[in-house]
């Protein structure tokens, strides 16, 4: 399978960098405060007992300049400049209990690793670690995460059924009703090593480990709220629905599914979870969805969980624009119904099939989504499906 790599122009990164539109004439915008380049997302958000931090990249603070010397300083610039945003949030790394790790080139997995331990000595979050394209060229990584707020209960989980991970992360964190699951893939859980098989015999392993970690947690299936499937080959994708559908009967959780290069080739599939132990129920905004493997949206106590959500086919338009702003119309469809809208969103993830398409996109999602915006992070992959161009999951609180 061909992966993409793309340099953008100049013009584009001048776009980014004042966060608006670029037609011609435009003024560029003020910066809300000092050091703030303008985008359409927030440092962070504090919602219930959680802190939610936008994705960050290896950039000198205040500019979009990279900092030199390759993935090992973009990598402790990022967690540096990811330590401030938790300081600002009166939080530090101890706190943090999911990750999610974009690295342009999987290559870099392990170098990306000896710098990420050192800022996680014990008991460190969750995390999924996959390959994809980042805004910025020449940025080698983009890290987001998820916090407890101070006074809030943070718990490992790591399950005796299962072998401590050999990698800088845990198989759980619980804190208050919700509990963070890594991402899973096809390990022995007695050995840690690859399981061999096709997707589907993987998936049943994803699961059967997923399932050990809820159980630890003293959940099961039925309060997975929220996930994210990573597919290293999506002609796979029907097989891996076939298998993941098994587990999830009734109400599935919510779901985005993209492309992404693994850490290990052995991989088919890595498969990253949300649960809650509080009042589950599904948001439907077009009534039933019978024999889907995803919900619309998912109620747990008083978050909503939004799956990734895509512009209506077959006869979507091919401009990225007009397809951001349907894929917010379905979005903000969905949130009415719930009672919210995008002032309660604490949190959004962009998945574009082409980063060239990144000013097109920000110029409708800032218009449509409006101030205070939430935190974000924005990653090139490949879609699942043809002529899909913007795929957006949030998730929100009542």
């Amino acid at each position: 399978m061909t992966r993409r790599s793309r340099s953008l122009p100049a013009c584009w990164l001048l776009l980014l960098a004042l966060g608006c539109g670029g037609g011609a004439g435009e003024a560029p915008e003020e910066p809300a405060a000092t050091g703030d380049l303008g985008l359409p997302f927030s440092e962070y958000r504090e919602s219930g007992d959680l802190v939610y931090l936008a994705g960050a990249l290896g950039n000198v603070p205040g500019t979009l300049d990279l900092v030199p010397g390759g993935i090992e300083a973009q990598v402790r610039q990022t967690m540096d400049n990811l330590g401030a945003a938790l300081e600002n949030a009166g939080l530090d790394f101890s706190r943090v209990a999911a990750v999610n790790v974009y690295l342009s080139d999987i290559r870099h997995f392990q170098a990306m690793n000896a710098v990420y331990r050192e800022y996680f000595a014990e008991d460190p979050p969750t995390r999924a670690t996959v390959e994809a394209g980042i805004a910025i060229p020449g940025a080698l990584v983009e890290i987001s995460m998820v916090a407890v707020k101070a006074g809030v209960e943070r718990e490992v989980i790591n399950p005796e059924a299962l072998t401590s991970p050999e990698l800088p992360y845990s198989w759980g964190i619980k804190a208050g009703d919700t509990l963070f699951v890594a991402g899973a893939t096809a390990r022995d859980p007695d050995t840690f090593q690859p399981v061999a098989g096709g997707v589907t015999e993987q998936m049943q392993r994803i699961m059967g480990n997923i399932g050990l970690v809820l159980e630890a947690g003293g959940m099961d299936y039925a309060n997975v709220a929220n996930c994210r499937v990573f597919l290293d080959d999506p002609r796979t994708f029907g097989e891996m629905n076939a298998a993941y559908r098994e587990f999830f009967p009734e109400d599935p959780p919510t779901r985005a599914t993209v492309e992404a290069r693994l850490a290990n080739p052995l991989f088919t599939a890595e498969v990253q979870c949300v649960a809650s132990s509080a009042e589950r129920s599904v948001l439907a905004p077009d009534g039933p969805r019978s024999g889907s493997p995803l919900s619309p949206g998912i109620w747990a106590g008083d978050r909503l969980y939004l799956s990734g959500m895509v512009a209506p086919g077959p006869d979507r338009s091919e401009d990225p624009g007009d397809q951001t702003r349907a894929v917010l119309g379905r979005l903000s469809a969905a949130l009415e119904a719930g009672g919210l809208s995008f002032a309660d969103v604490d949190d959004a993830m962009v998945y574009l099939e082409d980063m060239r398409d990144y000013a097109a996109m920000n110029e409708v999602y800032r218009e449509v989504v409006g101030a205070p915006f939430p935190p974000r992070a924005t990653v090139e992959t490949q879609m699942i499906g043809a002529g899909i161009k913007v795929e957006i999951m949030m998730t929100a609180t009542r």
